[in-house]
């Protein structure tokens, strides 16, 4: 099966119907669209690429982005979808562990990507240039058959530590994933539209296939990003309209003072970071009902674990508050278990490393088999990622492993502790982490974005965890260090720290 047919399909039976908006009008149908994946195809079949060969595509958001992916695939090609706002030295590290020979860069970063180049990579192609524009003048070519455990998108981890791994997805995994977001977090109709205001590189973009397969309406802005005000535009132009966002994109959603037609939201879907309880209130209270959860990572694309629209708005059952500390129950296609040491499964209420398992699941690490062997052994994907199941199946994120604080040989999970400093109103953003510490190991260490005496914040602690939770020091801070996924950067925080503490002890 080849994503691609999807498309394909949809141009046969429905080719007047909108498929691609720009800003608040539709740009392209899907015959339209089908027709320059067509002939796109073609020039990178002319280019002498064979199929499964990787292609990179290095673009900010733009209409062009879901054009070049399909493209990529109706050619029987693998597409290596990089992050736009990365340095031209990541994207020359991406390029060459990939062996892309073909890279699709926005305007601007070919610069960036020349100076970095490697010697494997024989065309970088402008998006909107001259020359990308003449690829449409190439025939067009049927669509090249794959199957479900071909490659179809070389997902690049976001690389906190080390060298990022490309997890490989699958034509069969992209394709479980799709049918799993239609199936368990938002149920489209054709014509439904979807805001592009997260990277279509990233979480966003994985989310594509599903409205095409329905047959939606892929929507990207016209300042190609996130700008709360614009998107609470496009919701007027584009009623059911649904985005996936990061949680401090929701945040910044909340605190704009715009007006936002409410109704007119299908969905929004928050992941790739932890939503903390109070900011998923206030999210609520402005939105109502609209809110929807998932957990996954690259190596399974958004499709872990959901915690739908109506338990993020059923205020009435009674351990509705815990419920929205959770990110939800596995999806239905996976198998999820948190284990010990020796991957044993834990009962409910016990913490350990979350396990998955399922047609989600990556086919491993693109050129490294020792990270494959690692992270996939007994045939699980081990998330690197600690939490507790309750007894009703709702799966509650602790932290990373890597980021658990053993404090005098007690465990202290770091947003738990975060969980309690945001109830304060002046506390806009906060990070735990953990400070070594001759006596006790490790102690715990407050980053605050707000302004507010420590002594409230330690009183706050006092009255709602353990006293040997409470963080030893408050370091306050204009802004958290942030990868361009908005996950706040606990290891570049840690360097900071160590930097600091011998200044903060003397």
């Amino acid at each position: 099966m080849n994503l691609a047919k999807w498309l394909e399909s949809a141009a046969k039976q429905e080719a007047s119907r909108p498929a691609l908006g720009y800003g608040s009008r539709v740009l392209r149908t899907y015959g339209e669209v089908a027709a320059r994946v067509s002939r796109l195809a073609g020039a990178l079949a002319a280019m002498g690429l064979k199929p499964g060969e990787r292609v990179a595509i290095a673009g900010k958001n733009s209409p062009d982005y879901l054009e070049a992916l399909y493209a990529v695939w109706h050619a029987g090609l693998s597409a290596v979808p990089a992050n736009a706002k990365l340095h031209g030295a990541e994207l020359g590290y991406i390029l060459e562990q990939s062996g892309a020979r073909v890279c699709f860069a926005s305007e601007g970063l070919d610069t960036e990507i020349s100076a970095h180049a490697p010697p494997s990579l024989e065309r970088l192609i402008v998006i909107g240039s001259a020359e990308y524009d003449k690829l449409f003048a190439t025939d067009a070519i049927s669509l090249v058959p794959r199957g479900g455990d071909d490659l179809a998108w070389l997902f690049y981890t976001s690389g906190t530590t080390g060298r990022p791994k490309g997890a490989m997805l699958t034509h069969k995994v992209l394709a479980a994933a799709s049918e799993a977001y239609l199936a368990e977090v938002n149920a489209l109709a054709p014509g439904d539209p979807i805001l592009h205001a997260a990277p279509m590189s990233h979480g966003s973009g994985l989310y594509i296939m599903a409205h095409v397969m329905r047959r939606g309406v892929n929507v990207v802005p016209e300042s190609g990003g996130f700008e709360p005000e614009e998107i609470f535009e496009l919701l007027r132009a584009w009623p059911r309209g649904s985005m996936f966002a990061a949680p401090t994109m929701v945040k910044r959603l909340v605190e704009c003072a715009s007006d936002c037609p409410s109704e007119n939201i299908g969905t929004i879907v928050y992941g790739g970071a932890p939503m903390y309880v109070e900011d998923a209130l206030k999210a609520l209270d402005r939105f109502g009902p609209r809110l929807a959860q998932i957990y996954g990572q690259g190596e399974s694309p958004m499709t872990i674990t959901v915690l739908p629209k109506d338990d993020i708005a059923n205020r009435e059952h009674p351990r509705w508050r815990e419920r929205l500390a959770s990110v939800g129950r596995p999806f239905g296609c996976v198998d999820v278990k948190v284990a010990g040491a020796d991957d044993t499964p834990l009962p409910a209420g016990e913490t350990g490393e979350i396990l998955c398992r399922g047609d989600t699941v990556m086919a491993g690490y693109w050129r490294n088999d020792d990270a494959s062997r690692t992270t996939l052994r007994g045939g699980y994907l081990h998330t690197g990622d600690v939490g507790a199941f309750d007894t009703d199946g709702y799966l509650t994120l602790k932290d990373r492993s890597k980021d658990l604080i053993i404090s005098g040989g007690s465990n202290i999970y770091p947003r738990e502790v975060e969980e309690v400093l945001l109830r304060h109103a002046a506390v806009r953003e906060v990070s735990v982490i953990g400070r070594p510490d001759r006596e006790w190991g490790e102690v715990v260490v407050a980053y605050v974005v707000g302004e507010v005496p420590a002594a409230e914040l330690d009183a706050l602690c006092l009255s709602a965890i353990a006293r040997f939770k409470r963080p030893k020091d408050y370091v306050f801070v204009e802004v958290l260090p942030k990868n361009n996924y908005g996950k706040v950067l606990k290891t570049e925080l840690r360097e900071r720290d160590t930097r600091r503490a011998p200044r903060a002890a003397g």
